[in-house]
């Protein structure tokens, strides 16, 4: 009971319009009272030693209490005779029960502007988040400086709620509704009629109009296009005294990615998308006497499908990829070429179905393609190399083979800054099979700055044994490299 009283007590303190003999609740005016009491120590959340609430008791002519009001006046009040108002605790026992209190605060208590008591004006119903009735708690050192923004954000809260307790248990009193209001005002703009030479008024549309929203102009991408570039770098000096010995070493490493695709939503029965990457590795030679630098890592690739919906996530489509290098490269102390563009050179055509899943946070990307129909096409058109260790027959600049192939393509954001990405490719004559399986993690450190760890295993059973070597089928390379990073995305 001594809280509803005191809680009643603060809710006519924090919607009055503004202090003063009479004061404006909702709209209403209400009227000075003869019964008054001080409740600046009643409740924390009141002006201290400064403003009093007077209540007002309505009687019918039995003597039934029929309506009560609430009025916060600036002037002091006649002390009132308690035998008047019915209440279950006396002022001397409620200030001193404040006083024990473990949340009375003994300071003066800011009120909201004016200006937040205006009219009510309806617009719909709230969802309105707890009251709360212990103040805010501030370190120490903070002292009071806070006081004012916990005062302010209380009594916003609290007039909210009242406001629309009002407005909801009494509609009737509401004078203003949104759903009321009329049509805004129509705006014309002068005109001069060429025709007439006179002076027309035409209206001017107005986009804003209750049940009419904006005209909006949006340009729909039907490609989606993202780049990916980083170069990055590994070095290591060691002293010509080194105890242990060693070699300088400086590596390079320039990796680039174009990905363009169809959007899938404004074109959810076909499918399209592109890849282009090229990769690039460079590092000094100090044991090389003929060359200042090695290729680590020299590959152009161009992957490509188009497909036409089946059912579901399944499209029959044509694939195809090409990839070669684009630099020389000779051996460790020889002048004997090795490889150059188009030496070796695949070109790979395949028609069958693909698959493609994406997940609903985007965050994996699966997509397969099976051609069970494949062409494969190699090449090695520089005279200096010899083209029979590409399989190529003596004399000849290219050679054809018939198949099948599979490809697929595995995408996993870890994390915000961790990507996956995998490419496994496989292809066989029902002679002889070989097949591509690339990997590579990416750590992004900032947006110019990431780490990168790429793997590449490549299988061929057509590859000779290496003398003095256990490698044979099997062929592996793998790069860790720190540098920076730039990327771009429409998506």
């Amino acid at each position: 009971m001594r809280f509803a009283i005191s809680l009643l007590f603060c809710l006519a303190f924090c919607t009055a319009t503004h202090i003063s003999a009479e004061v404006s609740f909702m709209g209403r005016q209400l009227p000075q009272s003869r019964n008054a009491m001080s409740l600046h120590k009643f409740t924390p959340f009141m002006p201290y030693d400064k403003f009093m609430v007077i209540q007002e008791l309505k009687s019918d002519s039995a003597g039934n209490v029929v309506d009560s009001v609430m009025v916060v006046t600036e002037e002091p009040a006649p002390t009132p005779e308690w035998t008047d108002i019915d209440l279950l605790v006396t002022p001397e026992e409620a200030a001193a029960e404040a006083q024990e209190s473990a949340y009375f605060i003994p300071r003066s208590y800011r009120q909201l502007p004016t200006g937040m008591y205006g009219t009510v004006v309806f617009d719909t119903y709230h969802y309105l988040d707890s009251l709360p009735l212990v103040p805010a708690t501030h370190p120490s050192w903070a002292g009071d400086a806070f006081n004012w923004l916990d005062d302010v954000e209380f009594g916003t809260h609290l007039l909210n709620r009242t406001r629309q307790a009002y407005m909801t248990e009494h509609p009737l009193d509401v004078k203003y509704n949104v759903q009321w209001l009329p049509e805004p005002p129509k705006h014309y703009q002068a005109l001069v009629d060429a025709t007439t030479t006179k002076i027309v008024l035409k209206e001017i549309p107005l986009n804003n109009v209750a049940g009419n929203g904006p005209e909006l102009d949006i340009e729909h991408r039907h490609w989606l296009r993202t780049f990916n570039g980083n170069l990055q770098f590994s070095q290591a000096y060691v002293s010509p005294n080194w105890y242990q010995g060693g070699n300088n070493n400086l590596n390079a490493l320039l990796n680039v990615v174009y990905n363009v695709k169809l959007n899938e939503k404004l074109h959810p029965n076909l499918l399209f998308e592109t890849n282009i990457s090229y990769k690039l590795g460079l590092n000094n030679a100090p044991n090389d006497t003929l060359h200042s630098y090695n290729i680590s890592e020299d590959l152009f690739q161009i992957t490509s499908k188009f497909g036409i919906k089946a059912v579901k996530n399944w499209y029959y489509s044509i694939n195809g990829s090409f990839k070669t290098q684009l630099l020389n490269n000779y051996p460790t102390n020889s002048s004997t070429l090795t490889a150059s563009f188009l030496s070796p050179g695949e070109l790979n055509l395949g028609v069958g179905m693909s698959y493609s899943y994406t997940s609903p946070k985007k965050s994996i990307t699966f997509g397969a393609s099976l051609s069970p129909i494949s062409y494969n096409l190699k090449t090695c058109t520089n005279s200096r190399i010899d083209e029979t260790i590409y399989g190529i027959k003596s004399g000849r600049h290219t050679t054809s083979e018939y198949g099948s192939s599979a490809e697929c393509n595995f995408r996993w954001k870890i994390a915000y800054n961790i990507n996956y990405t995998s490419r496994l490719f496989v292809f066989t004559d029902y002679d002889y099979i070989y097949s591509d399986w690339e990997h590579t993690i990416s750590f992004d450190i900032n947006r110019f700055l990431s780490t990168q760890i790429y793997a590449h295993m490549r299988y061929d059973s057509s590859t000779p044994r290496l003398a003095d070597s256990t490698w044979h089928k099997f062929q592996l390379k793998e790069i860790l490299s720190f540098g920076f990073n730039y990327k771009f995305s429409t998506i």
